[in-house]
């Protein structure tokens, strides 16, 4: 598999301002890949800087999706509660779902941030505009990552990028000055 060139500085922002749709895995990326199964529930532990981050994307009209292999009620509460956009949980090719999700938001893969950290991510991971993946991710995924965050999975590496991508669309600090005030 074709390794993808690094970018950071000016190259790296200038990705980040086109995203308009932010795609990702959940177990990893969302969780720090721990299921809690039970005789009669599974559990799963999720950031709540990811969630508010999340919802900040959001109100800036920025759409969210979670491509999912693995069908979870966790998962579904939890995206209910963060109103997230396209949410796809089920075996299967995540490009072909990636791209209906692109469809419906009006999106190109220029326009898309992509957060994975397995195998099952290489396809989205080598056509996102921007391919991000967290440090516990497998050696071919980091191969064509533009970004590696320095948060773990399911400890606040969805706000990292959330953080990055309203910055560099200068909605960061119109945020701060909301919030301080």
């Amino acid at each position: 598999m074709p390794k993808k060139a690094p970018i950071n500085g000016k190259a790296l922002t200038a990705r980040f301002a086109q995203v308009k749709l932010l795609l990702n895995d959940v177990d990893g990326i969302l969780t720090d890949s721990m299921i809690w199964v039970g005789r009669d529930a599974e559990s799963k532990r999720f950031c709540v800087m990811d969630g508010l981050g999340i919802k900040l994307l959001r109100e800036n009209g920025i759409k969210v999706g979670w491509i999912s292999g693995r069908p979870s009620t966790a998962t579904e509460q939890r995206a209910r509660e963060l109103q997230i956009d396209f949410l796809h949980q089920s075996r299967g090719n995540k490009v072909g779902v990636a791209e209906e999700m692109m469809a419906q938001a009006g999106v190109t893969w220029k326009e898309v941030c992509y957060m994975g950290d397995d195998i099952v991510d290489l396809g989205v991971l080598k056509r996102a505009g921007v391919a991000v993946v967290v440090p516990h991710a497998v050696p071919e995924a980091k191969a064509l990552a533009h970004y590696v965050t320095r948060t773990d999975g399911g400890e606040g590496a969805v706000r990292e990028i959330v953080e990055l991508i309203l910055k560099a669309q200068h909605k960061w600090e119109h945020l701060i000055r909301q919030y301080s005030a």
